[in-house]
């Protein structure tokens, strides 16, 4: 064996050499310990190989971040697809909503369209069956003389319900005052009284205030009037001025 040609001093360096190199190969080793802790499919070592060059094949890493940013965007679309869906359908619910509100309020405005129509035309209906009678009853006129006074008057009792005939009134007044409307008696008993009879049919002042037509004139010589106050009176005395043949 030979000698060994060290000297101390390279002994010392040596030393330290080696002691740098065992380190690195510590080194070397906690690295190769933490690369075992990986899946083995993920790693290789090299047997055989010197101690100083151990080798790691390693799989490269999978991109985690680009994988969670993909899974994020996909569900937000999902969750954006929902509240799309979710939109639309309470959007075609408003909208079916406000159709029927807008037929059924179309239909009461429809109805009260119509109510109001077939109103008026009821109304006009009214108003032109009602028209013809007042014309008619505006447009009668009495001729200024004996029997257009008594026509006159016997309209008025009929609608007062004072019984009387034409001929009943007609035989009294030309008895009473020959038809004259302003005939006065100044010498019977009722004139010495001081109320002496009048008009057509001599009527006295207070009979013909308390037997007064309504509707005729206060006037105790005005035909109608003076011919209606004394039927009413005799109406009221003997049942009808028809029943009326001398002085009453």
């Amino acid at each position: 064996m030979p000698k060994n040609i060290l000297t101390r001093g390279h002994s010392r360096s040596l030393t330290k050499q080696h002691k740098i190199a065992i380190a690195g190969v510590g080194v070397l080793g906690a690295a190769a310990l933490a690369f075992s802790a990986v899946p083995s499919s993920a790693e290789s070592i090299t047997t055989g190989a010197p101690a100083g060059a151990v080798q790691v094949a390693a799989q490269p890493a999978k991109d985690v971040k680009g994988t969670l940013t993909g899974q994020l965007a996909t569900e937000s679309v999902k969750l954006d697809t929902f509240a799309a869906k979710q939109k639309a359908a309470v959007d075609a619910a408003a909208k079916k909503q406000a159709e029927a509100a807008a037929k059924q309020k179309a239909a009461a405005e429809a109805a009260a369209k119509k109510a109001a129509q077939e109103r008026a035309a009821k109304e006009a209906a009214s108003r032109s069956a009602q028209r013809p009678q007042m014309q008619l009853v505006a447009a009668k006129t009495y001729a200024n003389n004996l029997d257009g006074w008594i026509r006159q008057a016997l309209d008025i009792m009929k609608s007062k319900g004072i019984p009387g005939s034409y001929n009943g009134l007609h035989k009294n007044i030309m008895r009473e005052s020959s038809g004259n409307p302003m005939a006065i008696n100044n010498w019977d008993i009722n004139a010495i009284n001081g109320i002496p009879s009048k008009g057509l049919l001599q009527v006295i002042p207070p009979t013909f205030n308390a037997y007064h037509v309504a509707g005729t004139s206060w006037n105790i010589y005005d035909p109608v009037a003076n011919i209606t106050a004394a039927a009413n009176y005799a109406a009221d005395k003997y049942g009808s001025i028809d029943n009326v043949n001398s002085a009453y």
